[in-house]
């Protein structure tokens, strides 16, 4: 991997470890919703491992694979925040930092507690997987998971207060170079918080810490919330003015992840509610298969709309297949990895949770057909990104001039 890259280092490489670590998230769906877990919130290592070894030979290969996978993407996702961490200590030192600050590209900063929000899930993911008999000790590790989070939340609104103050008392917010939809990178920062909350507030037994992780998540996803209808307003209207700028430009699929994270964050919190307030009450589960019917929906138009505006302006060619570089080419990951995952939300709360739909039936393949092709593009997006941006030869040349914006 290249090193030492001073001023030309842009925060948003931070989103190259975020979209490892969502990949093995999005790998790690495959046990959450296939594999039995009675008794569980998530399939643990005694669901899975044991049916390597059951005789199914295309099962086992199947779960041997998807193993792989989770421990691979799993390790380039601390290999690059390892190396980002180090070049962003350089670059702070850097003339290019302090411009970074006072322009609109401030909001990039926000990728660093966002990715530092999905290690603490990947991290979480790894424990249930490959430690035997985690859940004997879980409701110890709740209470460091709600620290571990509030760090990263405070973290968070510190950057966030930074420029959000910067912008209105010096006018460091310039609306006319806003024609994207970068300023959404807080409210996927916020949401990944708020969805990391909501994982205690599910999941834990002891009621102070479900009610503190409810309270949080609902604090932190409220600020998305409020952000993302005022970004995306403030942005729609620059892009109808100004045209959509092409280094930011994969910022108009980021509300495909925010879907994602908002719509997870609502499962959790239905179920904490259900669980640790209201005693096990029995609330129907179509609420669910509407609200998550509702995302996808919203998923859908941006990925259709997006999809259309980034291959008109030749963004794939140039950035993925061409010579372009811009680190902020890294926001296309996110919205595929996030589309699978509400995918298999969708499917199996929706669906199989109402009885609409059989686990394992024919029709149940076909609909996770779209989800897993959309899976496996992404992930070979992902490793011409990385070859085309850590790989010692590369040629590519960098596009000079770009606002450090998604």
């Amino acid at each position: 991997m290249k090193n030492n890259l001073g001023q030309n280092y842009n925060p948003l490489y931070f989103l190259a470890s975020l979209g490892s670590g969502g990949l093995a998230v999005s790998f790690y769906m495959y046990f959450m919703f296939m594999v039995d877990h009675p008794g569980r919130p998530m399939a643990n290592f005694e669901h899975v491992f044991p049916l390597i070894g059951e005789g199914n030979i295309v099962v086992s290969v199947l779960i041997v694979t998807a193993v792989l996978a989770i421990i691979f993407m799993g390790f380039k996702h601390v290999q690059l925040l390892v190396w980002n961490i180090k070049e962003y200590r350089t670059y702070k030192k850097t003339a290019a930092y302090e411009k970074l600050k006072n322009s609109n590209a401030a909001v990039s900063l926000m990728a660093i507690p966002l990715t530092l929000a999905m290690s603490i899930n990947v991290l979480f993911i790894f424990a249930g997987l490959f430690v035997p008999n985690l859940w004997n000790v879980v409701e110890y590790m709740f209470p460091f998971a709600l620290l571990g989070f509030l760090a990263v939340g405070i973290y968070a609104l510190t950057i966030f207060k930074g420029y959000m103050t910067r912008f209105l008392t010096k006018e460091g917010f310039n609306p006319e170079k806003n024609n994207s939809l970068s300023q959404l990178l807080a409210v996927f920062a916020f949401a990944m918080i708020a969805v990391g909350f909501a994982a205690p507030g599910a999941m834990a037994q002891t009621l102070w810490v479900s009610v503190t992780g409810i309270m949080l998540s609902i604090f932190f996803a409220t600020l998305a919330i409020v952000l993302f209808v005022v970004h995306l307003i403030i942005g729609t209207a620059a892009m109808f003015k100004h045209g959509i700028d092409k280094v930011g430009s994969p910022s108009i699929w980021m509300a495909i992840p925010i879907m994602t994270i908002l719509g997870i964050t609502f499962v959790r919190l239905f179920m904490g509610v259900n669980h640790n307030i209201l005693h096990e009450a029995k609330p129907s589960p179509l609420l669910l298969l509407i609200v998550l019917a509702v995302l996808v929906s919203i998923q859908v138009v941006f990925a259709i709309v997006g999809y259309s505006v980034l291959k008109k302006i030749g963004y794939f060619a140039d950035m993925i297949h061409g010579q372009g570089k811009s680190a902020g080419t890294y926001g296309l990951i996110c919205p595929g990895v996030a589309f699978m995952v509400l995918g298999m939300f969708f499917i199996h709360w929706g669906f199989v949770q109402n009885g609409i739909l059989t686990k394992f039936s024919p029709v149940y393949f076909v609909m996770l057909v779209p989800y897993v092709f959309i899976q496996f593009k992404t992930l070979s997006v992902m490793f011409k990104l990385n070859k085309k941006h850590f790989a010692e030869s590369s040629s590519s040349k960098v596009l000079v001039g770009e606002k450090q914006t998604i």
